[in-house]
């Protein structure tokens, strides 16, 4: 939970500034869908700009929660009769578009794409491009992506148009492929054999913090065009960011050991093996950590003016990323409402491999009995009344968490028939409940992970829908593994659970009916 879908008073003083004539600025953003673009376009919105993107596919555009607000060019950025009419009229051209593909081709791509935007944009009279690039060493070898990514800046500085170059190191953000691959790295492994680049130096940036550049670009001087680095206040080591992020969400520290023998290739598949970050994605951000990737200096200093509170540093970009922060008002990859708020579905130009591992099992059964009938059954759960299924492997379960000292089964509920938000039940506690419909419980058993049982009451043409959804979120491997473990027991019983409550529901109708 990371990225900010609006100024929160970070940065008051980066709102647009409107035109000699009184109207809005015109921002147009290429790569509107992808990952740091459908986080800027909300907050350039609430600066005061008038947003229009340049889109491949306008239905991407119309998912996002922005999409009515924005004025919508269909094209890619190879698309010269495209490129033109996006940039009509336009102050200031954000471009947040880069291949990560590894098949060959990809600069070639890349450099047609900018020249194109780069002659629309001096056609049109663009006052201001702003390019988000890489963070890179001087006068080394670099990979073909990082090489393609300063190619691209040194086409939009030679074009004639006013040019800033923000050069970014790892992205901390949940939905960031670099931080990904970091979450996914340190839960999956409890010891770390890894490439030797673990022990290369890596200034990390908050999404937020790249944010605030993005916007605060818009407002350089007119004779600025240069390239700049960006980064947080923390220079580490790849290795420590690992043990970074395990000690922010609640693991142990990983003892990691430097293999030489690993190539960016061997390295890629590795990644690809234990996390779901496709190959194709994982070489190029391999082969981009080969380099020591840190500030060469702070000339961003003298163009934007670090947020008022500070650059975000590491530890505190992880605890944002996982969510552990309170009081912020911020924008994720993970919105999930039907899960204690937390998020855990994708913004739409997120890839399906980002966010925390999910798991989740659903039910569903259909009763002829009225929802007040079936409701009367879900608030009535546990205790004595027990959970309509496989009592004795409740019961064994229980037992199980006694031994490793929890609270077993042994709570039982205060009310036979009333359940009320924060009411202890079994191993279980009433979090959410809507009367009638909603249940939402969190499990206090000792599981390696949080755990939640959902239970849900709708009326239907034939009587009612029992709805069932058990989530967990694994804590490390352990978590993954133990997951795997009771993943037999749940067809026996949440199946049995479903089908008993429908069931349940109709006798207490029934009941009723004779009364």
């Amino acid at each position: 939970m990371d990225d900010l879908s609006a100024p929160t008073g970070r940065e008051p003083e980066l709102a647009a500034l409107p035109r000699p004539d009184g109207t809005a600025p015109r921002a147009l953003v290429i790569g509107a869908t992808g990952y740091i673009g459908g986080r800027l376009v909300p907050r350039l919105l609430a600066a005061g700009y008038d947003v229009r993107v340049l889109a491949r596919d306008a239905s991407r555009v119309d998912s996002a929660a922005w999409g009515s607000l924005v004025e919508v060019v269909t094209g890619d950025a190879a698309d010269a009769a495209a490129t033109a009419r996006a940039t009509e009229g336009v102050d200031v051209l954000y471009y947040l578009v880069h291949s990560m593909s590894a098949g060959k081709g990809f600069a070639d791509a890349d450099r047609r794409a900018a020249e194109t935007v780069a002659q629309a944009a001096a056609a049109a009279g663009v006052g201001r491009l702003v390019y988000l690039g890489g963070l890179h060493p001087e006068g080394v070898e670099l990979s073909p992506h990082l090489r393609s990514r300063v190619e691209v800046g040194e086409i939009f500085l030679a074009s004639g148009v006013p040019t800033l170059v923000l050069q970014a190191g790892v992205v901390i953000g949940s939905g960031s492929a670099s931080f990904e691959m970091v979450r996914h790295l340190t839960e999956v492994l409890p010891y770390m054999p890894a490439p030797k680049w673990v022990r290369n130096r890596i200034q990390p940036i908050a999404v937020r913090d790249v944010l605030h550049y993005l916007l605060g670009a818009a407002r350089v001087p007119a004779d600025v065009n240069r390239a700049v680095d960006i980064g947080g206040p923390d220079v580490l080591r790849y290795g420590q960011m690992m043990n970074g992020y395990a000690l922010e969400a609640g693991l142990r520290q990983r003892p990691i050991a430097a293999l030489p023998v690993l190539t960016p290739r061997l390295a890629s598949l590795w990644v690809n093996l234990v996390t779901p970050i496709p190959a194709a994605i994982a070489r190029p951000l391999v082969e981009s950590l080969q380099n020591e990737c840190v500030m060469k200096d702070h000339e961003i200093d003298g163009l934007v003016p670090p947020p008022a509170d500070g650059l975000t540093g590491y530890r505190a970009a992880v605890r944002l990323a996982l969510g552990r922060v309170e009081g912020d008002s911020i924008e994720t990859s993970w919105q999930d409402s039907e899960v204690l708020g937390v998020p855990s579905d994708p913004l739409p130009g997120d890839p399906d491999w980002a966010g925390r591992v999910v798991f989740t099992d659903s039910r569903t059964a259909r009763t002829s009995a009225p929802p007040e009938a079936l409701w009367r059954v879900i608030e009535g759960i546990g205790g004595e009344n027990g959970w309509y299924s496989s009592p004795v492997l409740w019961a064994i379960r229980g037992w199980m968490d006694r031994l490793v000292g929890g609270i077993g089964l042994a709570r039982g509920r205060r009310s036979k028939a009333r359940l009320g938000v924060g009411d202890a039940l079994d191993f279980w506690r009433v979090e959410a409940i809507e009367r009638g419909s909603f249940l939402r419980l969190r499990a206090e058993m000792k599981v390696p992970g949080l755990a939640w049982l959902e239970l849900r009451a709708t009326a239907d043409a034939e009587g009612s829908r029992y709805d069932q959804r058990a989530v967990f979120f694994p804590l490390g491997l352990a978590g993954r593994l133990y997951w795997l473990a009771v993943l037999p027991f749940h067809g026996f019983i949440f199946a049995g659970m479903a089908r008993r409550i429908a069931d349940a529901a109709e006798e207490v109708s029934a009941a009723e009916a004779r009364r």
